[in-house]
């Protein structure tokens, strides 16, 4: 399992809070989207049924989100279940 640095946790974390058109693009293919801002994920660790929060719950929890993280060993952004 590859690990992520910060940069790259805040990097997604503001795409999948404000870019419509990235979200649409993580959703269809985490993998090629995630390449494209230079993020490996291995096509294991991504869920077959995938959802996201809005984009406002993800903007406001940025950064509790970016400390749970921070803290998983080799965590990825996928925890995010988009359930309440």
């Amino acid at each position: 399992m590859a690990t992520h640095s910060p940069q790259d946790l805040d990097l997604l974390l503001s795409k999948l809070a404000g870019d419509d058109s990235f979200r649409q693009s993580f959703l269809k293919d985490p993998q090629l989207a995630l390449g494209g801002l230079g993020i490996k994920l291995d096509a294991s660790q991504i869920p077959s049924i995938r959802s996201l929060p809005a984009k406002e719950v993800i903007a406001a929890d940025r950064h509790a989100i970016q400390g749970k993280v921070e803290s998983a060993a080799g965590a990825v952004p996928f925890f995010l279940s988009g359930q309440r």
